[in-house]
């Protein structure tokens, strides 16, 4: 039974630093070949008295039972997004469509939505967050420019910000796909989201690339 995501992380972070609002930020959709990518962010107030938090483990009353998408079904997520939109101080999501991917490469269109993300949650908040966690093994938000920024491996998996950020980027991003499914029928974008499925690989082959692939990534076979 996967681990719930808890604020341990969030927490040793404040006791190390003094950070009160931290951020969670996590994507969606990096390896699809269609679609938008998406970032969340979530922000947690860690002196919001009704956090309520056990500090021993780290968990967040009535928010037990979030982690990352990835290990939750679709009704669970669509039962917790609005419930850590709910409790969270602020949170975002931003898209950057396949366009703009094909036009400034994956790694900055993230960095444009995560920051977005940023800039919306903190006008939410009237004050710059404290401290961001960022899921992965690098800074691709910053690129290593800002000391409040720390990536963790798998904290998706381990902080319940990034966690919280992950469920409400992807329960929007698959929002966005199955309206773009009914546009194009075919290509099975309401259950592949926009990955490379074999359905979705034939479905190029035969009715051909639309506005909402990404071009520059290698969709179709190399001829023989």
């Amino acid at each position: 039974m996967p681990e719930d995501a808890t604020l341990l992380p969030e927490l040793e972070l404040a006791a190390a630093t003094g950070a009160r609002y931290v951020a969670g930020v996590d994507e969606v959709g990096r390896g699809a070949l269609a679609g938008p990518v998406s970032v969340g962010v979530t922000v947690y107030d860690l002196h919001e008295p009704e956090l309520r938090l056990c500090r021993a483990t780290g968990v967040a009353e009535g928010l037990h039972g979030v982690r990352d998408s990835k290990l939750l079904t679709a009704k669970a997520r669509g039962r917790w997004a609005p419930i850590v939109t709910a409790r969270a101080a602020a949170s975002s999501v931003q898209h950057r469509a396949a366009a703009r991917i094909d036009e400034v490469g994956i790694t900055a269109a993230l960095r444009e939505a995560g920051l977005a993300g940023l800039d919306e949650v903190e006008d939410r908040l009237g004050r710059a967050v404290d401290a961001v966690i960022l899921d992965g093994s690098h800074d691709w938000l910053t690129g290593g420019r800002s000391s409040r920024v720390t990536s963790m491996v798998k904290a998706d998996v381990k902080a319940l910000s990034v966690a919280s950020a992950s469920v409400i980027a992807k329960v929007r991003r698959d929002a966005l796909m199955e309206e773009l499914a009914l546009q194009h029928p075919g290509y099975g974008w309401d259950s592949n989201r926009g990955y490379g499925s074999a359905a979705h690989r034939a479905a190029l082959v035969e009715s051909g690339i639309t506005p909402h692939h990404r071009r520059s990534w290698n969709l179709l076979p190399v001829p023989a």
